[in-house]
């Protein structure tokens, strides 16, 4: 049996594990560098002010496998915004 998996991901995300360990997408992305560049707007549009406090973290997860059977492979953890920091840069 032969399973076709391709060499490239698919497509990245950025989502948000909060302190109950429920997550919440936030954005998604052809590259890491875009998610990188483009989550923190999101981070501030989707949560409201209560549930940016119980984000624990945010994480930075790449497709693997084929479009229709696959999955979300954990790369590396993003900083969480503080809204401060995203003022800031807005």
């Amino acid at each position: 049996m032969f399973y076709q998996t391709e060499a490239k991901p698919q497509g990245w995300r950025a989502v948000a594990i909060f302190e109950d360990r429920s997550e919440r997408l936030l954005y998604v992305g052809r590259s890491s560098t875009q998610v990188r560049a483009g989550f923190m707007q999101p981070f501030l549009e989707i949560l409201d002010d209560e549930e940016r406090d119980q984000v624990k973290s945010i994480a930075l997860q790449r497709w693997h496998g084929a479009p229709d059977s696959g999955r979300w492979m954990h790369q590396s953890a993003l900083p969480v915004p503080t809204t401060a920091k995203v003022a800031r840069s807005a």
